[in-house]
């Protein structure tokens, strides 16, 4: 039992030195609160600190008018073989205190370094381990006094502050409550007994100690309730005698003050059938083989936890990442990886692995032969424009087999019309893999810890998605100019000739071809225009996927890491500003998953 009472005293001084003290506002998993602990419970002048000095034999708390516990004190008793009696703080690790007046005065200074000299509370406690031959093992908090009213310095809030302190230390079902009540003061007025019934209605976890026993008025006893027939609880009462007020005025030491509980109990009519189980000393033994008991109970639900919190922790950090290095290099290898793991969700969208990629294909099966199927070519192919053109490109001099010139004229003023629904599949894909990269940032879990990073690589991939757009426009363009500037030869071999066609040389100029003619002409063209449509809808998803989504995929960010190699550390580290809250999570976890880590070593070290 001891071995477990040593267990959970490192591990509460971990929890401590690690942040973690039970602390109900955080978000950060709590190891302190499912170790089994002794809270000390009772209202002023309840004799509570007179039982804790009694239970350690030495005088060390500190006393005065007023709330004089502002803070929890996590009492850790160690029972050594030999050697002299001393103290230590866990926030001074490397001193010992054999003097128990400084212990005392180390307590209130520590209070105050925490709460000031406001007289305000704190629920950051003190830890404070004894070794003595003359203790048992043994952990108890010692909270603050109930009390009724403030008192000059302290906040009008101070007494429901204290309850809502301790109702969160002893609400929690790993602790045995300390309810301190004095005999001399009618028990159904203990602020000890009524909190703790709150919280532990049918006493489970409630164990009662009655002090001043000593000073009730002639002709009452306790009798009734140390044998639990006034106020049962699931454990025995047990009864003490403290020193009186005389007693430590004139510093009377504890063993005599023990021999003296003793020899009351035992002498006494009332209570000499209870002696056995009265007294300090009694309770110290009794709430250690208890506390030994529950710990040994809890341990196997206490390891499963830790284990489990273990693999959160660590998930939860793999999740925010590894901490910024100070160096350069290590910078631009973090802003790298970061830009890497980015751009290979990119690729995945467009690969299809992930959603979006779908839409560049859209255009080219849906958007594009739509647009294409709904040009109108009647303005260039009536008999009105066929006649103008044909016209004005005889010249002054009549063409003599058929008007080449007229029909480059048409096809040409035809196929520009084309150039539309090509740019438009262009601007389309730009638009999409735009979006993508939106949507990959918003999915590289790095990018959301740093701002100005994640706003960066937005702008240089959507600055490479407008150079690339630039170039597959005149690309894409150029397959509409070579079609207008060089005709397939076979078309002009094809041509019906002008006598053939209703032609009439020896008319004017402005009449020498009949309207049946003109619109052979327009019936000739259209098929050809159609001819470069069908060979366009084919070669424009090309032109644009070479040059746009192929470049995508290559080199988004090629010229954002040749600019990042030529940037100094001071901006490189502005790159990597992780969100302040960010950062304090992720050392938050580090220090629990510490703790946790420390936790699991301890329980495995500890012999069944």
């Amino acid at each position: 039992m001891e071995s477990l009472i040593s267990l959970v005293n490192k591990l509460q001084r971990a929890c401590t030195g690690l942040g973690d003290h039970g602390d109900a506002t955080t978000s950060l998993p709590t190891l302190w609160d499912s170790l089994p602990s002794i809270a000390v419970v009772g209202g002023q002048s309840s004799g509570k600190s007179s039982v804790l000095e009694s239970i350690v034999g030495k005088d060390f708390l500190p006393r005065g008018s007023g709330i004089v516990t502002r803070r929890p004190l996590v009492l850790q008793l160690h029972k050594i073989e030999e050697g002299k009696e001393y103290g230590e703080f866990l926030h001074l690790p490397s001193k010992k205190f054999y003097d128990f007046a400084a212990m005392r005065k180390e307590i209130s200074d520590e209070t105050d370094r925490e709460t000031g000299k406001t007289k305000q509370i704190s629920s950051v406690p003190i830890h404070l381990s004894i070794y003595s031959p003359n203790v048992v093992n043994l952990t108890l908090v010692d909270l603050p006094g109930l009390t009724k009213v403030a008192v000059d310095g302290q906040s009008e809030s101070i007494v429901q502050d204290i309850e809502n302190m301790l109702r969160a230390y002893i609400q929690k079902p790993n602790c045995i409550i300390l309810a301190i009540s004095p005999a001399n003061q009618d028990l159904a007025t203990s602020d000890a007994i009524k909190m703790s019934r709150e919280v532990d209605p049918t006493g489970e976890r409630t164990i009662g100690v009655l002090t001043k026993i000593d000073l009730m008025d002639k002709g009452t006893d306790a009798v009734d309730i140390l044998e639990g027939k006034s106020y049962r609880l699931k454990f025995p009462w047990v009864g003490v005698v403290n020193r009186s007020q005389q007693d430590i005025n004139k510093s009377v030491d504890m063993t005599s003050a023990r021999r003296k509980e003793r020899e009351y109990f035992s002498n006494s009519r009332e209570y000499k059938h209870l002696a056995s189980r009265m007294g300090s000393e009694y309770l110290a033994k009794m709430l250690s083989k208890h506390l030994g008991g529950v710990i040994k109970s809890r341990i196997p639900g206490i390891q499963s936890l830790i284990s489990k919190t273990v693999a959160d922790l660590e998930a939860e950090l793999s999740h925010l990442g590894k901490p910024i290095s100070t160096d350069a290099g290590g910078k631009l290898l973090k802003i790298m990886d970061i830009c890497r793991a980015f751009d290979q969700i990119y690729k995945e969208h467009l690969d299809g692995m992930r959603s979006g990629g779908d839409k560049i294909y859209r255009v080219f099966e849906s958007q594009l032969p739509s647009a294409l199927k709904m040009l109108q070519f009647d303005k260039q192919l009536s008999v009105e424009n066929i006649q103008k053109l044909i016209t004005e490109a005889d010249g002054y001099q009549p063409h003599l087999i058929a008007p080449e010139q007229g029909y480059r004229h048409i096809i040409e003023s035809s196929l520009v019309t084309i150039k539309g629904p090509a740019e438009a599949s262009v601007n389309a894909v730009d638009i999409i893999l735009k979006e993508l990269v939106r949507k990959a940032i918003s999915e590289t879990m790095e990018l959301k810890q740093y701002p100005s990073l994640r706003k960066e690589v937005e702008r240089a991939a959507n600055e490479s998605l407008e150079r690339m757009k630039t170039e597959s426009r005149k690309a894409t363009l150029m397959l509409v100019d070579m079609e207008c500037c060089y005709l397939t030869v076979d078309f002009f071999r094809n041509l019906p000739q002008d006598l053939e066609k209703g032609g009439n040389p020896t008319q004017s100029l402005f009449d020498r071809y009949n309207e049946m003619y003109l619109r052979r002409i327009g019936t000739t063209v259209l098929q050809y225009v159609n001819k470069v449509l069908l060979g366009l809808m084919n070669s424009v998803p090309k032109s644009v996927v070479y040059c746009q989504v192929r470049e995508a995929k290559r080199s988004l960010l090629d010229r954002f890491f040749a600019e990042l190699g030529q940037k100094t550390t001071n901006q490189l580290s502005k790159l990597l500003d992780e969100d302040p809250a960010i950062m304090e999570r992720r050392s938050s976890l580090v220090k629990r998953l510490e703790l946790y880590k420390r936790a699991q070593m301890e329980i495995s070290s500890v012999s069944w």
